[in-house]
C-alpha cells in the first residue's frame, strides 16, 4: 500500500471498482432475457461510468496537456458513439456488434502495447518470473486484441455483404482452401516463437510490432473461409475474444475491474457460441477450420407462379392457429409493425397467434426478438425452435415472414452447407405463405424446396409492402 496516503484514500478506488463490477454482474444477469436486457444494458454503462470516473480520479495531472487529452478523448469517443447508436438502422445492428467486439479487442490491444514500449523505452523491464508472466500476458493480449480487431472488422464487412470504395461497391469474398488451414497454424507457431524472442530479448521492441502485424494477419485468415450462414458463431466468438483481451490487459496494467469484467465477457461469449454452435448442430472447430456456411450461391432453375395478398387473407380468414417465422428478411424490409397488425387482426377473429423464433435468424442473436419487442408484440408470444415445432402439426398456416435457410428442409438431407442444421418445420404446417422479394437462395446458397411444394403460396415483394396489403385485405374480408 502507498504509504503516502490514508487506508480510506487508499481503499475508495477499489469500492469504486467493486461497485462497476456488481453492476456489471447485474447487467449481464438481466441481458439474459428479452423484457429486462434493456435494463442490463443500462446497468452495464452504469459500470462502465463509474469505472471511468474512479480510474480518472486516480490519475495524477503533472502536465495539463494529459487532463485535456482524455477529456477530449472521452467527449469526442462518446459524441461518436452516441451518434451511431442514435442513427443505426435494426439491420445494421449485427455489423455494429461486430464493430464494437472489434473496438474492444483494439482497445485492450492498444494499451498493452503501450505498456510495453513504455517499458522498453524507459528501460523499466522486469527480471526473472515476473518477466515471463508480465512480457506473456503483454504477448497473449496482442495476440488476442489484434486477432478481434481485425477479424471483427471482416465479420463486419461479411456480414454487410461488401464495401464501398470510392463509389465502387465491393463484395467480400468468402474463400478458405484446405490449405489455408496450415498457413494459419504456421502464422500461429511464428507468433509463439516471437513471443519466447521477446521474452529473450526483452528490451527489442521490433518483436512486439511483429507479432501485432502476425496477429492483425491471422484475424483475417480466421474469418475468410467462414460463410455467411455461421456468422452469428463468428460474432459470438468475438464478442468472447474481445473480453478475453480485456482480461489480459488487466492483469499487465494490475487493473481489477478490467480482470473482473473482462473474464465476464469471454465466459459470457464463450456459452453464447456454444449455445450458437448448438443451434447449427455445428461443432466450434469444424465451423472454423472448414468453411461451412456456403461460398457459392447456386442457380435456381425452377419457377413458382406467386400469389396475391387477397389469395392469402382468404386461406386465413376463419383459421384457429397461425405461427409466424420472421427472417432477415423482415428486418431488412422494416415491416415488424405490419406483422404484428396482421397478428392482432387473426387475434381479434378468435385466431392463436404464436411466433417461432430461430436461435441464429437474423445475424445476430436474439435479432428477431429485438425487432419484435420494438413492435410491442408480448414476449410470452415468441416461442423457441425446439418448442415451436412440436405445434407446427397442428398449424393451420405458417407465415414466413423473410426467412429462408431456417425453415430450409434440405437441412435435412444430411448434405450441402445446411446438413444436420436444426430447422423450424414450417413445412408441416397445413399451408405454408412464403414472404419473399424472390425465389433467390438463402445465405448458405442452397435452394429451397419449400417453396415449390403444392400447400406454399409465395407472396414476391418488399416485406413491408406485401404485409402491409395483407393487412388491407383482410380488412376488407
Amino acid at each position: 500500500m502507498d504509504e503516502n496516503c490514508n487506508s480510506l484514500d487508499c481503499a475508495l478506488p477499489e469500492i469504486g471498482y467493486l461497485v462497476a463490477s456488481i453492476l456489471f454482474i447485474m447487467g449481464l444477469k438481466k441481458l439474459g432475457h428479452p423484457r429486462t436486457a434493456p435494463t442490463g444494458n443500462l446497468y452495464g454503462a452504469m459500470g462502465m461510468l463509474v469505472a471511468v470516473v474512479v480510474t480518472i480520479a486516480q490519475m495524477d495531472f503533472g502536465e495539463t496537456n494529459n487532463f485535456i487529452l482524455i477529456i477530449s478523448g472521452l467527449a469526442i469517443g462518446g459524441f461518436i458513439g452516441y451518434l451511431m447508436a442514435v442513427r443505426v438502422q435494426m439491420t445494421g445492428m449485427p455489423e455494429m456488434v461486430a464493430l464494437f467486439n472489434g473496438f474492444g479487442g483494439a482497445a485492450s490491444a492498444l494499451v498493452a502495447a503501450s505498456e510495453v514500449f513504455r517499458r522498453i523505452n524507459e528501460n523499466d523491464l522486469p527480471e526473472g518470473l515476473e518477466l515471463y508472466v508480465a512480457w506473456t500476458a503483454i504477448g497473449l493480449s496482442a495476440l488476442v486484441g489484434w486477432v478481434t480487431l481485425t477479424g471483427s472488422l471482416l465479420a463486419m464487412m461479411k456480414l454487410k455483404g461488401g464495401v464501398e470504395i470510392f463509389g465502387t461497391w465491393y463484395r467480400t469474398p468468402t474463400w478458405g482452401p484446405e490449405w489455408l488451414n496450415y498457413i494459419k497454424g504456421l502464422v500461429l507457431i511464428s507468433i509463439v516463437g516471437l513471443l519466447y524472442m521477446t521474452i529473450e530479448e526483452s528490451g527489442n521492441q521490433d518483436y512486439v510490432i511483429a507479432i501485432i502485424a502476425l496477429s492483425s494477419i491471422l484475424g483475417i485468415l480466421f474469418v475468410l473461409p467462414i460463410g455467411g450462414a455461421d456468422m452469428p458463431v463468428v460474432v459470438s466468438l468475438l464478442n468472447s475474444l474481445s473480453g478475453i483481451a480485456a482480461a489480459f490487459t488487466g492483469f499487465i496494467i494490475g487493473n481489477n475491474v478490467l480482470i473482473i469484467a473482462g473474464s465476464m465477457v469471454g465466459a459470457a461469449g464463450l456459452i453464447l457460441t456454444n449455445i450458437m454452435c448448438k443451434a447449427m448442430n455445428r461443432q466450434l472447430i469444424d465451423v472454423l477450420f472448414k468453411s461451412f456456411g456456403g461460398s457459392d450461391k447456386e442457380q435456381v432453375t425452377r419457377t413458382k407462379v406467386g400469389s396475391d395478398p387477397e389469395e392469402v387473407a382468404m386461406v386465413c380468414d376463419g383459421i384457429s392457429k397461425c405461427i409466424i417465422i420472421p427472417g432477415y428478411g423482415m428486418a431488412v424490409s422494416q415491416c415488424q409493425h405490419q406483422v404484428r397488425e396482421f397478428a392482432d387482426i387473426l387475434e381479434a377473429n378468435g385466431c392463436e397467434v404464436k411466433y417461432g423464433i430461430h436461435p441464429v435468424a437474423g445475424r445476430m442473436p436474439g435479432h428477431m426478438n429485438v425487432l419484435l419487442a420494438e413492435a410491442s408484440v408480448p414476449y410470452e408470444k415468441l416461442i423457441e425452435m425446439d418448442d415451436i415445432n412440436s405445434e407446427m402439426g397442428e398449424c393451420d398456416v405458417a407465415i414466413v415472414v423473410g426467412a429462408n435457410d431456417t425453415v430450409n428442409p434440405a437441412a435435412r438431407s444430411g448434405e450441402g452447407p445446411l446438413a444436420g442444421m436444426p430447422i423450424i418445420d414450417a413445412d408441416k404446417a397445413r399451408v405454408v405463405v412464403m414472404v419473399k422479394r424472390s425465389l433467390s437462395v438463402g445465405y448458405a446458397g442452397v435452394d429451397n424446396d419449400l417453396f415449390y411444394e403444392d400447400k406454399t403460396m409465395m407472396l414476391f415483394g418488399d416485406g413491408k409492402q406485401m404485409m402491409t396489403e395483407l393487412v388491407s385485405s383482410l380488412k376488407d374480408l
